[in-house]
């Protein structure tokens, strides 16, 4: 009998504390789940502009050819949100992805080819003051021309 009456007062002391901490746990939450986003997005960015400079290194007609680029870039951004399906006539121009291929000479001395691709992620979870909501990711990739 002595030991009931020792914890009469604490019974809803694990709820109260639920509820403190709730917030904490949910703003937690979503902030993995923009990061896990984010890193998803950076790494397909990264991808895409790989594949896109391996077609635009084939030879020095191709590595200013950016509507050809775009389709391949396209095409490994595609499970992305806020991305359209490619269509030949648009490409990437008034889209969330922008993909620009140049000719540069490299370190080496070499023609080189260099694609850009850049991601605008939707707002997702918009905190003021603390997450802006809309990241950029902007990926780059050179690689020597082959002929």
């Amino acid at each position: 009998m002595a030991s009931l009456r020792g914890h009469k007062g604490r019974k809803g002391n694990s709820i109260v504390e639920f509820v403190f901490l709730a917030p904490w746990y949910l703003f937690l939450f979503i902030g993995f789940f923009d990061m896990g986003l984010y890193n998803y997005a950076l790494i397909s960015t990264q991808a895409a502009a790989r594949v896109a400079a391996s077609y635009t290194s084939t030879n020095s007609t191709t590595a200013t050819d950016s509507a050809t680029a775009c389709r391949y870039a396209m095409a490994q951004l595609r499970d992305l949100p806020n991305v359209p399906a490619y269509s030949p006539g648009t490409g990437c121009t008034g889209t969330s992805v922008t993909v620009t291929a140049t000719l540069v000479t490299g370190p080496d001395g070499n023609q080189a080819s260099l694609v850009t691709v850049t991601y605008v992620l939707p707002a997702l979870s918009g905190i003021p003051n603390l997450l802006p909501g809309h990241y950029t990711a902007v990926q780059s990739f050179e690689m020597k021309l082959q002929s």
